[in-house]
């Protein structure tokens, strides 16, 4: 598993073998494959772009055509063990609504978050007064497909005032993880919560 993402390992390591997955914005599939493979799970996706889709059925994943803001009306309470949202919060238009929707339809869902709030973006704010471009937030302000500017902080935060539960946190940093103030060097949270 060497030449898998950081993040797609953090994930994999949270699943237990033979679950039971959904992976709203789950992109071409890549982590879906990943999890078929080394954890047999029973893995499917939610993908709103057609080539992403094509990609996940070339992989041999099974995903349908969907926005995750429109709910997950189709799916009954507690079908999977775990929903993945990663590197998709903050795209989405009502993030308070699919993630209740996601506690709802998961017995745990894993969270993955660009921190908007590290070292590296702080220092472009206020040395350059631009909004950052970093590798792990890669976009001009014009051209981002970001919605929402998020923090670790502000999702534990964001966790704590609904009662959710954060299991497990993860944060990673240049190709490593992060231990220590994980909001100023980190440039992507994980979370594992649950209700």
């Amino acid at each position: 598993m060497s030449d898998i993402r950081i993040d797609h390992k953090f994930i994999i390591d949270m699943i237990e073998p033979n679950s039971h997955v959904l992976d709203l914005g789950c992109g071409d599939g890549t982590l879906l494959a990943l999890l078929m493979k080394h954890k047999n799970c029973r893995a499917t996706g939610i993908e709103i772009d057609e080539k992403e889709i094509y990609k996940c059925v070339e992989q041999g994943v099974t995903v349908s055509h969907g926005d995750i803001d429109s709910g997950l009306e189709d799916y009954s309470d507690q079908r999977f063990d775990y929903v993945i949202l990663n590197e998709s919060l903050q795209e989405i238009l009502n993030p308070d609504k699919v993630i209740a929707e996601a506690l709802r339809v998961g017995k745990r869902v894993i969270v993955g978050i660009p921190n908007f709030c590290n070292i590296s973006a702080r220092l472009q704010i206020f040395f350059l007064g631009q909004v950052p471009v970093t590798k792990g937030l890669p976009y001009k302000w014009y051209n981002t497909p970001n919605l929402r500017f998020l923090s670790i902080k502000d999702f534990r935060h964001f966790c704590a005032d609904r009662n959710i539960t954060v299991e497990r946190e993860r944060a990673i940093g240049i190709k490593k993880e992060v231990f220590f103030k994980r909001n100023f060097f980190a440039f992507v949270g994980i979370f594992l919560i649950k209700k």
